[in-house]
């Protein structure tokens, strides 16, 4: 059973920092240099100097980077720059946005929850992971002895009957309210009501809860356990509590921009598909483009790609003959798996086709999340080949995961991301 509960948390005093939109920021792994640099000189207590500080001259270590973040983190507690809570407490946290041209409102609220190795319990992961990620946040974490950071959950229960006591209970209560660089609406409330906290957790007490993001923070969390098993507050880590039914979750398509395939045209794709695929001409451009991915946005049609070729601006609908082709390709694979687009697109279309007609060169992907995206990158030739693909659904990361089965490479995109900055979970002794 999932272990959810409120916690004491810290943050940032609006009286010593003024507005909250300075010291917040995206998560560390969507920070470049120049958004970075950006953000130290927004606000001397912004956020990004505890998630991602950056070297400086004179370090002589990796280490002096965390070193530097946790001396920021204990010095910015005794000043009164953040404030820990007096009560425990459930974060209500709201994100308004609008996604080519739709408005969402989507509705959650942070907690803490308990910590469990994956295949043993109810939480359930569906993405890989990588070392470094996970290297870079134990190290932070061991320096400053705090989760900065939520994990993103979904549960597949009522969102009336979990997040609708939280927002009656913050229901006229001013929040503490953030717009982002991309015109996102972030609002949070620190409720402390006994009952609407025990409503909420209690309804949760018999749902798996499926990682959405922030597989590398829930496997940091479950290191840094491993480390500190004497620690009450480390068997426990920051989680973002969404429902799969909530109206404003939306999974958004991540698409492909493919080089490594020099000299690609339509007519050469066309044939390089046939013996998998039936191909159909869509036409010259963004009209073309347009046309191929409603198509497959109408069903969120797992067996259909669309193709376009930068040397002659041509879009391609493929459509895959037989489903069978992945069961001889991904033998250790669920049926489930085999029938996600992402799927049959990097081991059918890369693996199989494109990297074996380009043995020669290197067949990589990059992602991009809008159509504006893949136009700018077909028109000005910056890849030979880009690739519409339908996003996996919520029912797909429920079915897959629950098998204990992870995803090709970005097959869902949550969007917006969790704000790092407005609550922050302490791993010590007295979490």
């Amino acid at each position: 059973m999932a272990d959810i509960g409120p916690f004491r948390g810290w943050r940032y005093g609006l009286e010593q920092v003024g507005s909250l939109a300075d010291v917040v920021a995206p998560p560390y792994d969507v920070i470049d240099a120049v958004a970075q640099d950006r953000l130290y000189q927004q606000h001397p207590c912004n956020v990004v100097r505890l998630i991602l500080n950056r070297a400086e001259p004179g370090d002589v270590s990796e280490s002096a980077r965390y070193e530097r973040a946790a001396g920021f983190l204990d010095r910015w507690q005794t000043d009164g720059v953040l404030v820990r809570d007096e009560a425990p407490s459930l974060y209500v946290y709201h994100q308004q946005f609008t996604w080519e041209g739709v408005s969402y409102d989507r509705r959650g609220f942070l907690g803490r929850i308990r910590l469990e190795e994956f295949g043993t319990g109810s939480v359930f992961p569906h993405e890989q992971t990588m070392p470094g990620p996970k290297a870079d946040r134990l190290a932070l974490w061991e320096h400053g002895r705090t989760c900065l950071s939520p994990v993103f959950g979904l549960y597949p229960a009522d969102a009336t009957s979990v997040q609708g006591p939280l927002d009656a209970a913050c229901s006229g209560t001013p929040a503490h309210e953030v717009v982002d660089d991309d015109g996102v609406i972030h609002r949070l409330w620190a409720v402390d009501d006994a009952e609407a906290i025990a409503a909420a957790c209690g309804a949760l007490a018999d749902v798996p809860v499926f990682i959405a993001d922030g597989h590398h923070r829930y496997e940091t969390a479950l290191n840094y356990r491993r480390a500190h098993p004497q620690v009450d507050a480390a068997g426990y880590t920051m989680m973002m509590m969404v429902a799969m039914n909530d109206p404003g979750l939306a999974i958004l398509p991540t698409h492909r921009l493919i080089s490594g395939v020099d000299g690609l045209d339509a007519v050469r794709l066309k044939e390089l598909l046939s013996a998998h695929f039936e191909v159909s001409e869509m036409g010259e451009g963004r009209e073309a483009a347009r046309t191929a991915w409603t198509q497959i946005e109408a069903t969120g049609d797992q067996g259909a790609l669309a193709l376009g070729t930068s040397s002659d601006h041509q879009w391609l609908l493929a459509r895959l003959k037989d489903p069978t082709v992945m069961s001889q390709l991904a033998v250790d694979r669920s049926d489930d798996w085999r029938g996600l687009g992402v799927s049959r697109l990097h081991t059918l279309l890369v693996d199989e086709i494109l990297s074996k007609a380009y043995s020669d060169g290197d067949v990589e992907c990059r992602y991009v999340h809008l159509l504006d995206e893949v136009d700018e990158a077909v028109e000005g030739g910056a890849v030979p080949l880009a690739v519409l693909v339908a996003p996996a659904s919520l029912e797909h990361v429920r079915t897959i995961a629950s098998k204990l089965e992870t995803m090709p490479p970005k097959s869902t995109f949550f969007y917006p991301k969790l704000l790092s900055g407005l609550v922050f979970y302490p791993l010590g002794d007295n979490g």
